[in-house]
């Protein structure tokens, strides 16, 4: 292997590495909440249950937006490398101390109090790593590339849920419910240390985007990355929410809602749904930066746009073999399902960077992306749970999905990019 492969390959890991970190925390919390919640938000303590309702939901989801302002301003002043350095650190650190935190019958609702405010701190910097680390990916990759690097961004993130489940799973069999419940959940949350120490490793050696490099003189006198976005591209920014619609909640509900589905919805309940959940996101992993590689070859738009018609147009026929709880059907629904859901993801990274102009790309991108994963991808979940109780129809959500694409579908094939892809038959 000679030193430019090496080097390609660290600066893939040191870009994704976040990613990992802050998916690995989402799986673990969402794992561990059963046993979390009697220690932190206790029934008996209203002011507590209402933090729990409020305070988790703002952590998870309303701060993004404030991270991807805060992080675009150091990503499109400071640098890429900086902003990448800095919200590691602010993901890591939340996640480590969740694992120290005191519990309620030592110190009140105080616990409750902490744990809210580190998901908020925590939350700040998601709603910047996601967009650096494929803003940068894809400014250092080889211009015939580039599709392919910044699927790497999304690809850590679903590595991230499958490592944290994969320990959690590891931990409660070696403590035993019994010890998880009483302290060894504490155990994957300070595990997250160890990735933390490995990205930062990884990130020290970054050598800083030649394209931020080069806009830099453009800078020197410019209004903030925020002010500019607002005045010069208000509706592009708002034209690529509404294009990346189906990106931000496809995932949501159907690797994170839909085995709820399955065990507690559908009648009778599909068995081992969690085991099919995970075969499902691993081909997602693998399908992502094959997705990716595939809008190098023959262009963003084409590649995206097959995959969403695809999968607004079977959508409610899958649900509707879903609601017949028969396993394998299940199964090879969701596996279909994966390979849509990743031939959408993959090319998104690198059209997202290519719709804005350099010195506002962080600012740009963090607002299109976590306004629309706030107002979307963080409610799936509840929406189609609101559908099915509200029409009595439990295929419901498809429908919903279904509309998603049709808006996403729409909005992106209007939606020109600044840069079109390097390859002779792309045209974006």
């Amino acid at each position: 292997m000679n030193a430019s492969t090496m080097s390609e390959r660290r600066r893939l890991l040191a870009g994704s590495v976040g990613n990992v970190l802050e998916w690995y925390d989402f799986a673990v919390y969402g794992f561990l909440a059963p046993l979390m919640g009697p220690l932190f938000f206790p029934d008996e303590d209203p002011l507590a249950a209402l933090i729990n309702t409020y305070g988790i939901f703002a952590a998870g989801y309303i701060v993004r937006p404030v991270g991807g302002v805060i992080f675009g301003y150091i990503g499109d002043r400071m640098g890429r490398k900086r902003a990448l350095q800095l919200s590691i650190a602010m993901m890591a650190i939340p996640t480590v101390l969740v694992g120290l935190l005191p519990v309620h019958a030592q110190v009140g609702t105080l616990a409750a109090v902490l744990l809210v405010v580190l998901r908020l701190v925590q939350g700040v910097s998601v709603g910047g790593e996601l967009v650096g680390s494929m803003s940068y990916l894809v400014e250092t990759a080889p211009a015939s590339k580039r599709g392919l690097a910044g699927s790497w961004s999304v690809t850590g993130g679903v590595g991230g849920i499958l490592l944290g489940s994969l320990v959690v799973t590891i931990f409660s069999g070696i403590f035993g419910q019994e010890a998880m419940a009483s302290w060894g959940w504490r155990v994957p949350f300070l595990a997250g240390g160890l990735i933390f120490f490995i990205g930062r490793w990884l990130r020290q050696s970054l050598e800083e985007s030649t394209e931020f490099t080069a806009s830099q003189d453009e800078n020197d006198n410019a209004p903030s990355p925020l002010a500019t976005v607002l005045r010069e591209m208000p509706a592009r920014v708002l034209h690529l929410s509404t294009g990346i619609l189906l990106y931000a909640t496809a995932f949501y509900m159907l690797f994170v809602w839909l085995p709820a589905y399955l065990m507690h919805i559908v009648v009778p309940a599909v068995p081992h749904a969690m085991v099919v959940n995970s075969i499902s996101m691993v081909l997602l992993l693998l399908t992502i930066p094959y997705g990716g590689h595939l809008s190098d070859r023959f262009g963003r738009k084409p590649v995206m746009l097959s995959a969403i018609a695809m999968l607004g147009l079977t959508i409610y026929p899958l649900f509707l073999v879903l609601d017949h709880g028969v396993l394998w059907q299940a199964a090879c629904c969701q596996l279909f399902l994966a390979v849509l859901v990743g031939l959408i993801q993959g090319p998104v990274p690198a059209f997202m960077v290519e719709c804005f102009p350099v010195r506002n790309r962080y600012t740009a991108i963090g607002l299109s992306y976590n306004i629309t994963l706030a107002l979307f991808g963080g409610t799936a979940p509840m929406v189609s749970t609101w559908l099915i109780r509200t029409t009595g129809d439990i295929a419901s959500p498809a429908l919903y999905l279904a509309a998603l694409a049709a808006v996403s579908f729409c909005a992106l094939s209007v939606l020109k990019t600044l840069t079109a892809p390097v390859t002779a038959s792309a045209a974006s």
